[in-house]
């Protein structure tokens, strides 16, 4: 399996809590805390991440 190419958040500093997310390998969005980055990940499928953003952005969550 290909290792996850994670980046971190552009809204994240290194002071406070820090998101990072790998979108490296197909249909696959990985995201960790990047404060623990051998700590558990979650994988959601990208059209899931898709629906997330979206949602987001439209103020529904």
């Amino acid at each position: 399996m290909t290792e996850l190419d994670y980046r971190k958040s552009s809204y994240s500093d290194d002071a406070a809590e820090c998101v990072e997310i790998a979108t490296n390998i197909p249909a696959t969005v990985a995201i960790r805390d990047s404060k623990r980055p051998t700590g558990p990940s979650l994988r959601l499928l990208s059209t899931t991440w898709t629906t997330f953003q979206t949602a987001l952005r439209e103020g529904a969550l």
